[in-house]
């Protein structure tokens, strides 16, 4: 199994502490958000049953760009700290690595955003409070989501296309950031990139995909989180986009950990928890500007 999709496992290690009553969260099994080949893409929804807050916070169930399905009452405890804080957690699955590249996998959770919002009212949240987080090739894509969505196509003959996939707010663990660097024809390739099939790309086409060269100034504010000793996805990754956001004028925090690598543990995962539940408390709390839906 690659290293990118245990250590999302591992990250998330840390929320299974947390001891759930079932009864507090309801669940929505595999809700079907697209078709592909025949196939469909799905989501999961955990909402609270109490204190709901109507914000949405999706979760980008993905490492290594593979998206695996696991039962949703055995990941429920994995969102704990966010249902107790009131937020409808959405965990949304993409096209898997190596049947599908890059590209589609940011395609595929542009739509769930698209389809999440236009279907506000049936979650039970509010369309203009919607935060994305995930961890490794999660974190990737929810950077995509911060940094290259758009308000959607009028012209569209599919009313999902029509809605925008804008978020607004984003955190990201360790989260690759250019992938240029991870690109066959990188000079300084990292050797380990080889075992990921979604990176059997060139520099050219890493670019598109790549949140660091999408980062403007109208980018909803970021939380990066990001380990010093990352040997995987090198810490320079997180530092170089939070340098983008500064320069652009958003909104971001770069929380670094001194002894972490590519996941965190113990002290440092409870950290990174309250500190990703605090960034979404936060911006998504209070009202929000309306979004063309």
């Amino acid at each position: 199994m690659p290293r990118m999709i245990t250590t999302t496992a591992r990250c998330l290690a840390f929320l299974a502490a947390f001891p759930l009553n079932a009864e507090e969260v309801e669940i929505t099994p595999d809700v079907v958000y697209g078709h592909k080949f025949g196939l469909a893409t799905t989501f999961d929804v955990f909402t609270p049953k109490k204190n709901a807050n109507g914000a949405a916070v999706l979760f980008m169930v993905s490492g290594g760009w593979y998206s695996h399905w696991t039962s949703p009452e055995q990941t429920q405890h994995m969102f704990r700290p966010l249902t107790d804080a009131g937020f409808t957690v959405f965990a949304v699955r993409h096209g898997s690595s190596p049947k599908f590249s890059i590209a589609e996998a940011v395609a595929d959770v542009r739509h769930s955003v698209r389809f999440i919002r236009m279907n506000a009212e049936k979650f039970a949240i509010d369309p203009a409070r919607i935060g994305v987080f995930g961890m490794t090739a999660g974190g990737h894509l929810s950077l995509m989501l911060g940094t290259a969505s758009d308000e959607g196509d009028p012209n569209s003959k599919d009313p999902v296309r029509k809605v925008s996939d804008r978020v607004q707010a984003i955190v990201a663990y360790v989260a690759p950031t250019d992938l240029r660097v991870a690109a066959q024809d990188a000079p300084n390739r990292l050797p380990a990139y080889a075992n990921f099939p979604a990176l059997r790309i060139d520099q050219k086409t890493a670019a598109v995909d790549s949140p660091l060269l999408h980062v403007t100034a109208d980018d909803p504010p970021t939380l990066l989180l990001a380990g010093a000793k990352d040997e995987l996805v090198p810490i320079f990754h997180s530092r170089n986009i939070q340098a983008a956001f500064k320069k652009a004028g958003v909104e971001s925090q770069l929380i670094e950990f001194e002894n972490a690598g590519h996941g965190f543990a113990g002290e440092d995962a409870h950290r990174a928890t309250l500190g990703m539940v605090g960034w979404f408390v936060k911006h998504l709390t209070e009202q929000k500007p309306e979004v063309s839906e």
